[in-house]
């Protein structure tokens, strides 16, 4: 048996050569949830995988064994559901709900624009058909969603750890920030009209001190300092 003890996420850094001359070994999601199992690989090697404690691994992983061979890993089709969203009695709103209702069971779900996948259940079969969405069983491979919290929680091998990709959304989450409080501000600044001790041409106060309340994102003017509505100080 060859023992194997390192996982590579998604293959990220190896040459798509060497992921093409890898050996592949198929796994249905029981199997890899676990840390240590049992396998066989395509070329029919016996393999002892031993993961630390903890690590799931996903289609398009590869397994390192002890003498540097690659096994790419493939997920095998399995018994699932796939649910979709009625065309005639429903809408793509229920498929939202039934994937709100399955969380709060804490059920394995894959989650798909414009379909769920969890693993044969009859009770929450019938729960999903009353609820107008279609259920149908097939043998399909299966990738539930990572916990949230979970390092490499995104289901795309090597998306959520790449620093590009953070670096992005960090920029583009601190972007929208900026805008909604503009936003909020620039819509204080003309209900309330000019704030004493800024410029006109200065109405969010970037050069001054406004007295701005971090909070709630609004202007804490004294009503006695405050001008009447709609005329300028």
């Amino acid at each position: 048996m060859l023992n194997i003890d390192k996982i590579i996420p998604g293959g990220r850094g190896l040459a798509p050569a060497l992921l093409r001359r890898a050996t592949v070994v198929e796994l249905d999601w029981d199997v890899r949830q676990r840390s240590r199992f049992e396998a066989v690989d395509s070329a029919g090697t016996s393999l002892g995988v031993f993961l630390p404690r903890g690590a799931v691994v996903r289609g398009g992983d590869v397994l390192v064994a002890e003498d540097g061979s690659l096994r790419r890993v493939c997920s095998a089709p399995q018994p699932v559901l796939v649910v979709r969203a009625c065309p005639e009695h429903g809408s793509a709103h229920d498929l939202l709900r039934a994937a709100y209702h399955l969380g709060n069971r804490h059920v394995a779900l894959e989650v798909a624009p414009d379909h769920l996948k969890l693993e044969p259940d009859p009770v929450l079969a019938d729960m999903l058909r009353r609820r107008h969405l279609i259920v149908e069983e097939r043998q399909d491979a299966f990738e539930p969603e990572a916990g949230a919290y979970l390092p490499g929680a995104h289901s795309g091998a090597g998306h959520a750890d790449d620093p590009r990709h953070r670096h992005a959304h960090d920029d583009a989450h601190r972007h929208r920030a900026h805008a909604h409080a503009a936003s909020e501000d620039h819509a204080d600044w003309h209900v309330q009209g000019p704030v004493p001790g800024r410029a006109p041409s200065d109405p969010h106060g970037h050069g001054v001190d406004p007295g701005h309340d971090q909070a709630g994102g609004h202007h804490d003017i004294p009503p006695a300092d405050r001008p009447p509505s709609g005329r300028a100080p």
